[in-house]
């Protein structure tokens, strides 16, 4: 498995008596709906158009960096840690900035980086650029990862439409009593728009467990019996904190190594950058021709 997953803060210890604390950990210390309209206002702020919106957003992960140099020259490129609740990314392979790119004639917000459930940082940082991204206006946000691959037909580059998940994080962005319907997460207007462009592409389950270790062969028999076919380290609550935020949401993979136990070969993170650069350079001239009618 290889893409990103979100850090998760080890439990504090507790004062003898104090009440126990729920399971869910994922409190803010600030409103999450204004921590994401500061960073939007920030960046108008930065880009010097205090009324700018956004159409769509990207979410680049790993090894998908030549995708976005496809799209074209930024109108604009910040840097995430000058937004309020980002900071910069801690894996390599992926960028820490955001872009702003006109794709025919649509404004897109390109993320070239992201915060992963392991760093430590909590739900809430994994899913501030979505938040944001929504605060920005867009409505629609295309995630990608680069993944592990179970069907052995998908060989290192094979891109790979999802077409629904399972979250193995046991952490969720919503708050309370937030019942927010999954059933077509993975917009099947956008999965469709997609294969006009390029029919060839297959669809598959991804599966996000919380890294950073990759999975051992057990892990991945198990993931192949409950019905997975990708597996990384990203995307599932960055899907649901999107749906939460009213957007259509496209899911797209990029296989970059065979899972754990598929070769018996081990697994590196090197891997999964070499794999998706010529791959991901394809996926740019897919998403030029996809995100103008989004």
């Amino acid at each position: 498995m290889l893409t990103g997953l979100e850090g998760d803060e080890s439990l504090e210890r507790r004062h003898q008596g104090a009440e126990r604390p729920p399971m869910h950990r994922n409190v803010p210390s600030v409103d999450t709906s204004e921590a994401a309209r500061q960073a939007a206002d920030a960046l108008r702020d930065l880009v010097g158009e205090p009324a700018a919106t956004w159409d769509v957003a990207l979410v680049m992960g790993s090894g998908w960096l030549p995708a976005a140099d496809a799209l074209g020259e930024p109108e604009h490129e910040v840097p995430l840690a000058d937004l309020p609740g980002f900071s910069a990314p801690a894996v390599a392979g992926h960028g820490g900035t955001l872009r702003s790119v006109r794709v025919g004639d649509r404004r897109v917000l390109v993320f070239l980086g992201r915060t992963h459930y392991y760093e430590g940082k909590g739900v809430d940082a994994v899913v501030h650029g979505v938040r944001t991204a929504a605060a920005a206006g867009v409505r629609a946000v295309v995630l990608t990862n680069g993944c592990g691959g179970l069907n052995p037909a998908w060989s290192p580059g094979t891109p790979v439409l999802i077409r629904d998940h399972i979250n193995l994080t046991a952490q969720t962005p919503l708050k309370g009593a937030t019942f927010i319907d999954l059933t077509d997460l993975y917009a099947q207007r956008l999965r469709d728009l997609v294969r006009e462009v390029d029919p060839s592409l297959d669809e598959g389950v991804y599966v996000q467990l919380t890294g950073p270790q990759y999975e051992t062969p057990a892990e991945i028999g198990y993931i192949r019996a409950i019905g997975g076919d990708l597996v990384g380290m990203s995307t599932t609550l960055e899907a649901i904190a999107a749906r939460e935020a009213g957007l259509e949401v496209l899911g797209l993979s990029l296989v970059t190594n065979a899972a754990a136990g598929m070769t018996g070969e081990p697994l590196n993170h090197e891997e999964v950058l070499e794999a998706g650069k010529s791959a991901a350079t394809r996926m740019g001239a897919l998403l030029g021709q996809v995100v103008p009618r989004i």
